[in-house]
């Protein structure tokens, strides 16, 4: 597995981090159980490459200090305007036991409801699951593409390997299909001239 090489750093000032952000580089924390708290800096463009790959909430093993540590991306924050990435938190796994984490939903087919003016209402972008490091998927796909109005979707209805124990109710909405809203302008009635 590839190992994603990162920097230390100190806990300097806000401004400190700002500047290192536009120099490129990302702050970020790895943290576990029994260990202390590891403070890093990673290059943006390495990060986004890893996250393209094994997805915001995948398992990347991290090389700081001459040591290796596996770890799972716990929360990506980014900036709300730009959407660019702030900071990174990384927690450290045993890859011999299962963890606990979110898998994004991927909504397939959504052009075709789209054809004939309907949408898929999405209640939930992702759900909880349980598995050992390397089942973990980097999404599940949920094909609407067939759906008509009203289809309901459930956890329920996802396609989960075997191995991957889903933490969620499996009754909990994932999406509903419905007629499209489009907003109509209030048309002023004429005034009869007569």
């Amino acid at each position: 597995m590839e190992v994603l090489k990162v920097e230390t750093r100190s806990k300097n000032s806000h401004h400190d981090a700002k500047k290192r952000r536009r120099q490129g580089k990302i702050p970020g924390i790895i943290y576990g159980t029994g260990m202390t708290n590891i403070l890093f800096e990673i290059g943006e463009l390495e990060l986004h490459h890893a996250i393209c790959k094994k997805g915001e909430h995948g398992i990347v093993d991290v090389g700081i200090n001459g040591s290796e540590h596996s770890t799972i991306i716990k929360e990506v924050q980014r900036d709300p305007l730009s959407h660019k990435i702030i900071h990174i938190d990384l927690e450290e796994i045993q890859k011999d036991k299962k963890v606990t984490t979110t898998v994004p939903i991927h909504f397939v087919g959504e052009e075709m409801l789209n054809r004939f003016g309907a949408v898929i209402q999405k209640e939930k972008a992702n759900v909880k699951v349980l598995c050992k490091p390397e089942d973990l998927p980097k999404y599940f796909e949920l094909n609407v593409k067939d759906s008509s109005i009203g289809t309901i979707y459930t956890v329920g209805d996802l396609e989960v390997a075997s191995e991957i124990s889903i933490i969620d109710d499996i009754d909990a909405v994932l999406g509903s299909v419905s007629y499209e809203q489009k907003l109509v302008e209030a048309v002023e009635p004429q005034e009869n001239k007569g």
